[in-house]
């Protein structure tokens, strides 16, 4: 059974919230489907991040539909119970349950959505619905447009505008509530602690699925449902490639270990990267690479705060870079003209953060109006420079193959910033420290 969370009045507020945003309009809001991986046997379920921001309700099968005008209100189509289906797959809310639990004004079966939606569109200027999501979804709205379009010689006017509603709600998650955030915290005091275990446990010879799963038990052991996203757990030169997620090689002694991680708690994501020697010692090379990160990533931390435009924690990141790539002669030339050619980019070649929520890529634009978005208090961003040297004509030898990032969560306060992510260690001399007993 699902334990409805303790924010029945969160959701009914953000309900509130949009249907005031939709005039006279509807919204509909399905969750995600359940997807076949092979044969009868499914992936994990997760809802969609939309409709469990509106209701909190993550079972399948589910919408919910949300009426503006003067007497707003929500409706919740669910699977209804069946006490067959029950015995194979669990507990079902059913509308009845439903209703009473997450606080929707009503609820139905979700073989009704049909028979009804045409009812709820009657008369109403505009639908906002998910817009390109799925070709079968928007051929289904379309359909209960023309049943009403059908009714027009009794009087009755179907919608004229199909809207994305997610323009709305982009704007309401940027900025995260309490209840939001004691979530995000929480899920980043898991995924630092399970980096605090992965430095423990990491050694030459073991392999990189080894730390993996040090990482995924200490999520669950610590009641987050899921990784957030797929871990990349890359040793030497794999951290030099972005995306890497086959995490099977050995790791070696000698080499730098690159884990970027984060659990699922409660749909929220943490997101966490933290790099670190294999054997528990940086070497020189490592090192002198390593605090260059560092430094790049103090530096754009320190650009976090309300009224900072979305690109300077970027720009502070990059120019930190691009110096310390001169002064180790991975470049040559003056800094003005790095930046300017933007040859930097041979080392680092990604943006500095983005926005994170219930998705780890979360909801929102970066620019508004053709210009970088302005921080403020309640939103939440990534921060992780990196630097990744693979071996080309000019790279010294010594630093070949180096791959680092370092990732925090970082909420913009009042007052300038909160790493929600600072459990996971990331000083040199912290992280030698922290390696040292497990090896002897």
């Amino acid at each position: 059974m699902q334990n409805p969370l303790p924010s029945v009045a969160v959701h009914a507020a953000r309900r509130a919230r949009l249907a005031a945003l939709l005039g006279n309009g509807v919204a509909i809001v399905p969750t995600a489907p359940e997807r076949i991986r092979n044969r009868d046997a499914h992936y994990p379920y997760r809802y969609d991040s939309y409709f469990y921001y509106l209701t909190g309700f993550r079972e399948p099968e589910a919408v919910l539909v949300l009426l503006g005008g003067d007497a707003p209100q929500s409706v919740l189509f669910c699977r209804g119970k069946n006490a067959e289906r029950e015995i194979w797959d669990g507990y079902r809310y059913g509308p009845e349950a439903a209703c009473a639990a997450f606080g929707v004004d009503a609820a139905y079966a979700i073989e009704e959505l049909d028979a009804r939606m045409p009812d709820f569109l009657a008369d109403r200027p505009a639908v906002h619905v998910h817009l390109g999501a799925d070709d079968a979804w928007d051929t289904r709205v379309l359909g209960w447009i023309n049943a009403v379009r059908g009714r027009a010689r009794s009087g009755v006017s179907a919608p004229q505008e199909i809207r994305d509603v997610r323009a709305p709600l982009d704007e309401m998650r940027l900025v995260k509530d309490e209840h939001e955030l004691a979530l995000m915290r929480r899920a980043g005091e898991i995924s630092g602690a399970a980096h605090r275990r992965a430095m423990q446990a990491a050694r030459p010879g073991a392999t990189e699925y080894e730390i993996e799963a040090v990482l995924q038990h200490e999520f669950r052991r610590c009641g987050a449902q899921a990784p957030a996203y797929t871990p990349i757990v890359a040793g030497g030169a794999n951290a030099c490639v972005l995306h890497y997620v086959d995490n099977s090689a050995p790791l070696a002694d000698g080499d730098l270990l690159l884990i970027d991680a984060g659990c699922e708690l409660d749909g929220y994501a943490s997101d966490i990267t933290r790099t670190f020697p294999v054997n528990g010692r940086f070497s020189g090379p490592q090192r002198a690479v390593y605090e260059l990160v560092l430094a790049a990533q103090a530096a754009a931390i320190a650009a976090v705060r309300p009224g900072a435009l979305w690109n300077e924690p970027h720009d502070a990141a990059v120019k930190v870079l691009a110096q310390g790539f001169l002064d180790l002669g991975l470049l040559r030339g003056t800094l003005d003209a790095v930046l300017e050619q933007e040859t930097y980019r041979q080392f680092y070649m990604h943006r500095t953060g983005h926005w994170l929520g219930l998705d780890v890529h979360d909801a929102g634009d970066y620019k508004a109006g053709g210009a970088w978005r302005e921080l403020r208090p309640g939103m939440v961003l990534t921060v992780e420079p990196g630097c990744y040297i693979r071996p080309a004509p000019g790279v010294p030898e010594a630093y070949a193959n180096i791959g680092v990032r370092i990732e925090d969560d970082v909420l913009v306060t009042a007052q300038g910033h909160d790493i929600l992510s600072a459990g996971a260690p990331k000083g040199v001399a912290e992280i030698e420290a922290l390696m040292r007993p497990a090896r002897g």
